[in-house]
């Protein structure tokens, strides 16, 4: 079993301010009026409803850049503080995420392994592992990101055509004088094999092009995403990187001073473009279960309500861009 990792949730909070007035009445022998009487608490349309303990709350698993909705999700079903749902949120990331839920847990197991995941597409040679065990899941997108690229700030180029991008990482367009910049080598980075915007960034781009691309080496390939976002920010001081990420993480949970995002086609990337799929890079994300999960299990119960107006206002919530329920035909 792949070692699982902790990652820290870079969500950002707004504390909440709770102020308390003191009562006083005179005593003078007569009862208070209605209007000398505190005002009945009318719980807000909005306030989740919790509907299961801590304790009860499923095992997640899943991407990075999904923690914050995790950890949204449990505070809601739970009432638990938010604060502290952070902190108890550990994923694997998604490649390990998918094989350990796919290949090692199950469904009614009490004792290790994810029950809920929450989570970006599989890569490709994960999904047929699944396949060749016969890994029977249950998934449905909840939510739209999108593949996102990042230059340093002092970049002059404010936006790359798909096809531009293409080239840039074929290794066909190696100078940013060539797509309107500085006569600057340009230095491209990626990720692992096994990231989740790897994945995306294969599947929304250079897939749906001739399919070349050229290799990274180790240096510009950096294990996690924060790494890529670093480097891009820090290469050489220079203008010259430039490197994606999925646009809630880098707007959400790692943004850097030093980096600004890139216009594809001419459509900035932004909640907006992405819930109207304007920006062409989009792409959803998915809670999943495995199939043989009973109907008052706590994993399909967290499943189902994801699907309603107050899951919907949770992932909402927490930042992202949630998909409206189609109706089944």
């Amino acid at each position: 079993m792949k070692e699982m990792i902790s990652r820290r949730s870079f969500l950002r909070v707004m504390g909440l301010g709770f102020g308390a007035a003191m009562l006083t009445a005179c005593k003078t022998g007569t009862t208070d009026s209605p209007a000398d009487s505190p005002a009945t608490s009318v719980p807000d349309a909005d306030t989740p409803v919790p509907f299961l303990t801590e304790d009860e709350f499923p095992r997640l698993d899943g991407s990075t850049a999904c923690i914050p909705l995790m950890a949204q999700m449990k505070a809601d079903v739970t009432g638990m503080d938010l604060l502290e749902a952070q902190t108890s949120i550990t994923v694997s990331t998604t490649a390990y995420a998918w094989e350990n839920f796919g290949l090692w847990s199950r469904s009614d197991s009490e004792d290790y392994g994810a029950q809920l995941l929450i989570v970006y597409e599989a890569p490709e040679y994960v999904k047929e592992e699944l396949a060749e065990a016969g890994a029977k899941l249950e998934q449905k997108a909840i939510g739209r990101d999108a593949l996102v690229f990042i230059v340093n700030k002092e970049n002059p180029v404010q936006s790359l055509t798909q096809q531009q991008l293409r080239d840039i990482y074929a290794g066909r367009i190696t100078s940013w004088k060539d797509v309107g910049g500085a006569d600057s080598p340009i230095v491209a980075f990626q990720r692992g094999v096994d990231s989740g915007s790897q994945t995306l960034f294969k599947k929304l781009l250079i897939d749906k092009g001739d399919g070349q691309l050229m290799a990274a080496p180790t240096e510009l390939a950096p294990a996690d995403m924060g790494g890529l976002v670093d480097s891009v920010a820090e290469y050489n001081n220079s203008a010259n990187a430039i490197g994606f990420s999925v646009y809630y993480y880098i707007d959400q949970m790692y943004s850097k001073p030093g980096l600004r995002l890139l216009a594809v086609d001419g459509v900035t990337p932004g909640n907006d473009t992405i819930a109207d799929e304007s920006y062409p890079l989009c792409n959803e994300f998915y809670a999943v279960v495995h199939a043989d999960a009973a109907p008052d299990s706590p994993q399909r119960k967290v499943y189902d309500w994801l699907d309603t107006d107050e899951g919907r206002r949770c992932i909402e919530k927490a930042g992202y861009v949630a998909l409206s329920v189609t109706p089944q035909a």
